[in-house]
């Protein structure tokens, strides 16, 4: 866990760009709200300070009486936990911001500020008097990240919060010089133009996102304020402006009352957190196929029996991270009994003891995986699998010696470095030649006819993936790689962002000369825009594809996985509910690119984790599906 975390906090840093502003931003937003600002009128709020306040077609304008002074447009409704969302614009040396837990003090006021100026977003601690005026402001030490939503006390953070605008002060490690087909966006704060924030003030944490940019973060004690309303600000020249403001008391979280569906019996074999993966094999040689869910087995026809693999310790979800992401099942050692491989970090390999009671035998067969998701497949043509991953950089592949397989596997290049990233691979024939090729969220890369060492495999540049909110990672999970449109081209089905939203389908496109290009269709995205059926959830980060319905065409099957970077509001919408869905692939010449892709509902309340298993768990002829989460483990039967 600590290197895929390593990988994550650099990707973190890495994501506030520098480069051009852009005149117009697509507001992209994260949560639903339970209030939203329309018309032009201020009722609702009401004044203080030096600044008039005025409503018009769903725009606040404020404007400071004096440069020197500023005044305040507060909500007359008063929250703790609070999520803030809007666009907002501010005009020459103006400042603007968000006050939060405006509390009541014998001598005026306190609470949290969001200061926005041209030179800087930061919080601030703010004690104002009894007209408004600002008295003392501090910055906050820093706080959030992907922790738990509970700051540690100040000995043990940074100083203070923000972002400079003028210049990056965390540290850039260099980037290998290669031609991405997608650039990460530009967050910066655009003055004089209409910006996006998405403000979370939680227990003792403020969380910023500007431009869905990421977090700046602060840490909010209890004597900063802890209770009170929301207030706009605008001090100095020019005009403040404030619009699509939406606001969510996000001290109630709601989930939704159990569903499954009607195709599905769901059966829930650990309410534990040991893993985000699992597999199924005949490990103990009944003729029945089990199920392995991190450190334990637990065996059919059943699943009420378990053995340990490896020490079983249970995860507490709120702050602790499992590093059972992927987990295969193949007889490594050619023994007759089936033995499991477990990734990411490391590569593990456990030998079964052939029915022993002994937990088995561990060996470390490659020393670094960074990539989350792997896939495990036969790509060489040779009838054995292998197991498909990023690792210091570049995509390669790597094999067991047969002979010898507790021995470090031997690695191949597929790519040159920058390329491999942490979240979305897949695996797909998708020039036809008979060869499966390597897709991640950059493109696909060509299988060459003769497999040589050192020789890289052919690049093909392709948009498969969107940067995500927040996070600064791009990439989903597995993807899918099937003939969605009937038309004797294989297309790319996939979630665009682990971490974030969006699902779509890629058509493939092939002209005279044998080009090949593709064509994005969205599914799902966030909750700014209309999805198919209506489904929009954050975090799809564990996803397969598989024959549900038995109608001899694959169906994309996709799931959020639920506190996916613990018990906060570092990732959007974290507390949506744990749903599993299957988009059953309908071949209709009328629908854009002659396919759609119909969202049915499996389960609500458990998700997915890294990866979706998809196997004929009890030989009846239907697909049924497995997923470990911090929910537990479950197996949803097909009926």
């Amino acid at each position: 866990m600590k290197l895929i975390l390593f990988t994550f906090l650099l990707a973190s840093l890495t994501f506030f760009s520098f480069g051009q502003s852009q005149a117009t931003i697509d507001s992209k937003w994260t949560f639903q709200p339970d209030y939203t600002f329309t018309g032009s009128k201020l009722a609702g709020w009401h004044l203080l300070g030096q600044a008039s306040w005025r409503a018009k077609d769903g725009e606040i304008i404020g404007t400071a009486k004096k440069e020197s002074t500023g005044g305040w447009l507060v909500l007359d409704q008063s929250y703790q936990d609070v999520g803030f969302r809007g666009l907002f614009k501010c005009n020459g040396n103006s400042e603007t911001g968000i006050l939060f837990r405006m509390e009541k003090t014998n001598t005026g006021f306190k609470g949290v500020l969001l200061s926005i100026t041209k030179q800087e977003v930061a919080p601030y601690r703010l004690t104002l008097d009894a007209q408004g005026k600002e008295l003392q402001r501090e910055k906050l030490r820093y706080a959030g990240g992907i922790f738990y939503r509970l700051a540690p006390p100040a000995s043990t953070t940074p100083a203070s919060g923000g972002r400079a605008i003028a210049g990056n002060s965390l540290p850039r490690p260099p980037e290998p010089e290669v031609n991405l087909p997608i650039k990460r966006p530009n967050t910066d704060l655009r003055p004089g133009e209409w910006n996006q924030i998405e403000i979370f003030m939680d227990l003792n944490v403020i969380r910023t996102f500007l431009n869905d940019g990421r977090e700046i973060g602060g840490a909010a004690d209890e004597d900063a304020g802890r209770f009170g309303p929301v207030a706009l600000w605008a001090k100095g020249p020019g005009e403040v402006r404030f619009k699509d403001i939406g606001l969510k008391d996000i001290s109630l979280k709601t989930m939704p009352k159990e569903q499954t569906s009607t195709r599905f019996r769901v059966q829930r074999i650990s309410d534990m957190y040991y893993s985000w993966g699992a597999d199924a094999g005949d490990y103990n040689k009944d003729g029945v196929l089990d199920v392995v869910a991190g450190p334990y087995v637990y065996l059919g026809p059943d699943f009420t029996d378990h053995r340990e693999i490896y020490p079983a310790i249970s995860i507490g979800p709120s702050k602790e991270f499992t590093s059972a992401h992927c987990q295969y099942t193949y007889d490594f050692n050619n023994d007759g009994w089936p033995d499991i491989l477990t990734s990411p970090n490391q590569a593990i390999l456990y030998i079964n003891p052939k029915g022993e009671s002994r937990r088995w035998d561990k060996y470390e067969v490659i020393k670094t995986v960074h990539s989350e998701i792997t896939e495990f497949k036969d790509i060489d043509g040779d009838g054995k699998p292998e197991l498909i991953y990023g690792a210091d950089g570049s995509l390669r592949y790597a094999q067991p010696d047969p002979k010898n397989p507790i021995k470090p596997w031997k690695e191949h290049l597929i790519s040159e470095k920058g390329y491999a990233i942490a979240h979305g691979i897949g695996t797909g024939d998708i020039n036809n030649d008979g060869r499966l090729d390597i897709l991640n969220a950059f493109g696909w890369w060509e299988q060459p006819a003769t497999l040589s060492d050192g020789k890289l495999w052919s690049y093909h540049p392709e948009v498969f993936a969107r940067y995500g909110s927040r996070s600064g990672g791009i990439g989903g999970s597995i993807m899918a790689v099937y003939d969605a449109n009937g038309d004797g081209l294989n297309d790319v089905v996939t979630n665009l962002n682990a971490h974030g939203f969006g699902l779509a389908w890629f058509e493939q496109k092939k002209d005279a000369a044998g080009k090949i290009a593709f064509v994005q269709h969205m599914l799902s995205d966030d909750f700014s825009e209309k999805s198919v059926g209506n489904i929009t959830f954050s975090q799809p980060h564990g996803a397969t594809f598989a024959d549900i319905d038995k109608d001899g065409i694959p169906d994309f099957i996709v799931g959020k996985r639920y506190w996916t970077h613990l018990d906060n509001y570092y990732d959007p919408d974290p507390y949506g509910p744990p749903v599993l869905y299957w988009y059953r692939t309908v071949r209709n010449p009328q629908a854009p690119g002659g396919a759609e892709f119909v969202p049915e509902l499996i389960h609500n309340r458990s998700g997915a984790g890294s990866e979706v298993t998809a196997v004929d768990l009890n030989k009846d002829g239907t697909i049924d599906l497995i997923t470990s989460t911090d929910r537990g483990t479950f197996i949803y039967w097909n009926k």
